[in-house]
Parts: structure tokens; sequence; C-alpha cells
């Protein structure tokens, strides 16, 4: 019990210390909104370009990152059934909200799971400079507390659920047969599909 109410008690003291800098240093503010919201975006910018660069290891990673992404929503809607809690803004007094957000259960975040499922993924697979996905990761969970819609207890949960399915996924999937299987079978037809757009288009121009 008093182990629980420390932690509830660093919880909150977290979430102040980084939601108020938000008053102490407003020209920050505009940043921190367009991360926590716009960020998603880039990621998923990222995700189509790396697919279409059309090489094998960069879509066994893509497939890999979106798996890990479905089983760490799904244990995080789980997570929600047994512990759950409003948003700071809901349940605290004087909170820094800077973006729109409806009433609703912020235990864990999803945002943070959506960025370390992907993010921590490309690391795995990639290495070196690929580190700079988790700081963007991180980044993002700040974002989230800046602006005033997670505590730090849904962030960091949301970060240990994400890395544990992503390092499951990276050590079990790609060596599956039915990873390839499933490549090459999205090949044939994308393969197809290639050919007929490229007839498509020699046939226009002939007619021109």
């Amino acid at each position: 019990m008093v182990l629980s109410l420390d932690i509830l008690e660093i919880n909150l003291s977290l979430f102040r210390l980084v939601n108020d800098l938000g008053k102490e240093y407003p020209f920050l503010n505009p940043t921190f909104i367009f991360i926590a919201e716009y960020m998603v975006f880039l990621l998923a910018l990222n995700v189509i370009i790396i697919w279409f660069t059309r090489d094998v290891d960069n879509r066994i990673m893509i497939l890999c990152a979106s798996i890990a992404f479905i089983c760490a929503f799904t244990v995080g809607k789980v997570s929600g059934v047994f512990h759950s809690n409003y948003q700071p803004f809901v349940e605290l007094n004087d909170v820094n909200k800077l973006i729109h957000k409806e009433k609703d259960n912020s235990f864990p975040s999803d945002h943070t799971i959506l960025f370390f499922s992907y993010c921590f993924s490309f690391w795995l697979f990639k290495r070196g400079w690929s580190i700079l996905w988790v700081l963007l990761a991180v980044l993002v969970g700040v974002s989230r507390i800046w602006v005033g819609v997670h505590y730090p207890l849904d962030i960091l949960t949301g970060i240990l659920i994400s890395l544990t399915a992503a390092t499951s996924i990276y050590l079990i999937f790609p060596k599956l047969n039915v990873t390839q299987a499933t490549i090459k079978f999205y090949e044939k037809y994308e393969n197809k599909l290639l050919l007929l757009f490229k007839r498509t288009m020699r046939n226009k121009s002939k007619n021109f």
C-alpha cells in the first residue's frame, strides 16, 4: 500500500515537473504541440517510404514492426481494463493543457506504444544511427506529458509493453518461413500490378 502511494506520488511529481515547463518556457509549447499531435504523420510517411524501397530486409522490418505494434496495442487495451485513469487535465487542477482531447482512459499511452513499437524495431534491425528513431519516440512520450494528456506512468508502461513486443517479434518472426513467404506473396502481386500499370501507361502514350 505504501509502495503504491509512493509510485503515485512520484508519478504526480514527475508530471508536474514536465508539464509545468510549458508555463516556464511557453515559447517551446508550439514545438511540443507539433511533436505530440503531428509527428505521427512523419512516422507513417517514413513507414510507407521504407516499405516502397522494395528492399526485402526493409519490408521484413516494417512487417515485424507492424506486428509488434498490433501485439503491443492489444496488450495495452487489456492492461487498460485492469487499471485505468483519466488524463491529468481531467483529474488535476492547473494543468497546462495544450491540445484538445476528449475525456478518456489514458493508461497506457497509445501514442507511446505506436512510436516505440516502430522506432525500437527500426533500431533492432538497423542499429547505428537508427537510435535517433528511439530518441524521437522518447521525445514524443515527453511531449504527451508536456501538453497535459498523459502521466509519466502512462508513458513508461507504454514503453515497457512496446519494447517487450518489439524484441519478441524481432527474435522470432524474421526466422519463420511464413515471413519470407508473406513477402514473396505480396511482391508477386505487386509486380503484376506494376507490370499492368506500365502497360497501361505505354498504351496511353502510344495513343497520344
